[in-house]
């Protein structure tokens, strides 16, 4: 009877979450299309784009780089991780992170993503057939994380990241800050550790300046006065592109457990998201573990990105985790993701990782 009624208070937890939050229907689009860098909204690790980009109070493992640099603060082991996640027409994206956990001092992380998007060839309105040469496009950024436990129920985490993005011969940079918090509750717990209960989290994601694309095609040689005579024709000038920002994203969510034994629990996370350049929307998701003692740990996971956004075109998500243990306490961690894209084509993504 009280497990029983431990499952109804839960989910009566996530109605009310959603009708208060959503109780109308989302803003319309606010200031779409003016960030750049937009490849930093995509989502990288596979346990949270599993389960709908959901999980900003749940994520524990070194995807909290991305994800809210505070989960980093509960990582028991040090962690290696790439995940791979290719993307729509010849886009690839990928995602490398590693921690270091000290007890004493808390977890260090560096954190890594690359987006490549292939070569396509160069035209003019004179050599519409090709000049015999290739641009490409590239965007990056690197994060260094740092998170504390500063209680059993308490973390912070922060994150400084460089981003730079190049199409051909310009690229534009910029820096941010990522913050975020984890707070676990004692409210519907299922067992005497912290974060059996209700868990709390928010982060800020990509707070920082604006870029600004330079480089060498934006330099050229003009006439500055066609119409007079006898001036000088070659004068060099350098075109001023527009700053844009970054695609500031602010995430508040739960989490809590559905039901939680020695050897299976259920895990059900609401994300709801403010981003500077789109309508605000609710993430949901859910991931079911069947712990193996002495083994490792198998995971499935689902849930639906974009609730409540306006003329949204995501959609659910689905995957599966393997954790593996070998010689002692090392883990070896095998994911698969599916997300889908209603009118653009679905993407899997994989991801491969060492605990040690």
């Amino acid at each position: 009877m009280k497990k029983r009624n431990k499952m109804f208070n839960t989910v009566f937890i996530f109605a009310v979450f959603a009708l208060f939050t959503f109780q109308v229907k989302a803003q319309e689009p606010y200031r779409a299309g003016t960030t750049a860098a937009n490849f930093l909204e995509i989502g990288y690790g596979q346990r949270l784009c599993a389960m709908g980009d959901a999980g900003v109070a749940a994520v524990r493992d070194i995807s909290s780089i991305y994800w809210n640099p505070a989960g980093l603060g509960y990582m028991e082991q040090n962690e290696a991780v790439v995940f791979y996640q290719p993307w729509y027409v010849g886009i690839n994206t990928a995602f490398v992170g590693i921690g270091y956990v000290d007890p004493s001092w808390g977890t260090f992380a560096l954190g890594f993503i690359n987006v490549s998007y292939g070569d396509e060839e160069v035209t003019t309105l004179e050599m519409q057939e090709g000049t015999g040469e290739n641009f490409d496009g590239l965007d990056m950024s690197v994060s260094l994380s740092y998170s504390k436990k500063i209680v059993d129920w308490f973390s912070f985490g922060a994150s400084l990241k460089y981003i730079n993005s190049r199409i051909w011969h310009e690229s534009a940079s910029a820096v941010a800050f990522d913050l975020g918090a984890i707070v676990n509750t004692k409210f519907l717990m299922w067992g005497d550790k912290p974060g059996d209960g209700l868990n709390i989290g928010m982060s800020i994601s990509n707070y920082g300046t604006r870029m600004q694309y330079e480089g060498l095609d934006l330099q050229q040689v003009k006439d500055i006065s066609d119409e007079d005579e006898g001036n000088y024709p070659y004068v060099p000038v350098n075109y001023s592109t527009e700053e844009w920002e970054l695609p500031l994203i602010f995430r508040i969510g739960v989490s809590v457990y559905g039901f939680k034994t020695e050897s299976q629990n259920l895990v059900l996370a609401v994300d709801a998201l403010h981003p500077n350049n789109n309508s605000e929307s609710i993430n949901v998701g859910a991931e079911y573990n069947y712990i193996m003692p002495g083994f490792g740990e198998f995971s499935i996971r689902g849930g639906y990105k974009g609730l409540y956004m306006d003329e949204s075109q995501y959609g659910y998500s689905i995957g599966f985790g393997i954790n593996l243990h070998f010689l002692g306490n090392n883990i070896v961690k095998i994911g698969y993701v599916y997300r889908d894209y209603e009118i653009l084509a679905a993407t899997h993504s994989y991801e491969f990782g060492i605990a040690f």
